[in-house]
């Protein structure tokens, strides 16, 4: 569109070649094919999406294997705090610990660095994790989650990555995650004042409990990050791992469970028995201390509080932050704590 023999505002925007610029984009799967082909020396690749998020999941096929390619969004992680996960990943295949694991390229390099539309983005393909996810788990295969767990936790809490990756403390699962709620409790004070209270309680909690053991963790051991095999588990989505108190992994499965029974999917009975199985089977490879124990309901919450602040920094979650949806999580938190709390 002319006017006068000018150029209006719009006929430049529609004459500009440039790209316009993104946030976040969906890398073609096409081309994700033809660079994993080359790279990898694998053949025909056919590569799908299956899930976007905080970083982004493709199936990679070829004739004779399956492979995860894991695009990660350059806004929640950098090239170091992916370097450290592919350390710790490495050391875990390297001490047998059952796990999906970084695939090297013809180069030997584990991670690919990708120019996107919003610019430069990581990316590194795994091993495919045989079997299949199992929503509750039966005596034999939470068996095998507790011996893989403390497995885990050997290696875990023994090796150093360096100090890219983010620590899991009273104040990074309590304090900063209800500062960064308050805006979405605008309409129901009442329920950010028993949240500050609880927070309050459980920080206190942690302080006069000493030794509880440190490393890396998971962070989010749920039935949909692990594949059962027949007699088989492997781990997999290592995406939040981070350093901490161990003792978030049995808490992160531990509220699972008490999600079950709040649902009313399970008895507390059940619950506490299935429990106890992996219990029993983690202590085959790693002691625990009772204080571990005693503090997991007070993790369950702090698992839930770190999560609930993550989603106010990614879009993807913006419904989780809604007032419906977020009373519904204070609903399962006063649960949790009304309930194990002591």
């Amino acid at each position: 569109m002319y006017r006068q023999g000018k150029k209006t505002k719009n006929s430049y925007l529609h004459e500009m070649k440039t790209v316009f610029p993104a946030t976040y984009s969906t890398l073609c799967p096409d081309a994700l094919s033809s660079f994993l082909s080359e790279k990898y020396a694998l053949g025909h690749v056919q590569c799908k999406l299956l899930v976007r998020g905080v970083g982004d999941t493709y199936l990679a096929e070829t004739a004779d294997n399956r492979f995860i390619l894991r695009v990660y969004r350059s806004s929640h992680r950098s090239l170091s705090q992916i370097k450290e996960e592919v350390t710790l990943l490495l050391a875990l295949k390297a001490a047998a610990v059952s796990v999906s694991w970084p695939i090297p390229d013809v180069s030997g390099e584990n991670i690919q660095l990708l120019d996107a539309v919003e610019g430069e983005r990581c990316a590194v393909l795994f091993s495919y994790a045989q079997g299949q996810a199992v929503r509750l788990p039966n005596e034999d295969q939470l068996r095998l989650l507790g011996n893989e767990m403390a497995r885990f936790h050997n290696v875990s809490s023994a090796i150093d990555l360096g100090k890219d990756r983010w620590t899991f403390n009273s104040d990074t699962m309590f304090v900063r995650p209800l500062e960064m709620l308050k805006p979405a409790f605008a309409g129901s004070p009442e329920d950010y004042t028993w949240l500050q209270q609880a927070v309050g309680e459980a920080v206190k909690k942690l302080s006069l409990v000493n030794g509880l053991s440190m490393g890396y963790c998971h962070f989010d051991f749920l039935p949909k990050n692990m594949h059962f095999g027949e007699s088989t588990v492997t781990l997999f989505d290592f995406d939040f791992m981070g350093y901490g108190w161990l003792a978030n992994d049995l808490a992160s499965f531990w509220q699972y469970l008490a999600l079950e029974v709040y649902t009313k999917r399970m008895t507390q009975q059940v619950a506490d028995e299935q429990f106890d199985i992996l219990l029993n089977a983690y202590r085959q490879h790693r002691s625990l201390d009772s204080r571990e124990l005693e503090v997991l309901p007070y993790l369950a919450v702090g698992w839930w509080l770190f999560y609930m602040g993550f989603h106010t920094t990614h879009d993807q979650f913006h419904a989780y932050t809604q007032p419906g949806q977020v009373k519904l999580f204070t609903g399962l938190l006063r649960h949790l704590a009304t309930t194990y709390w002591k």
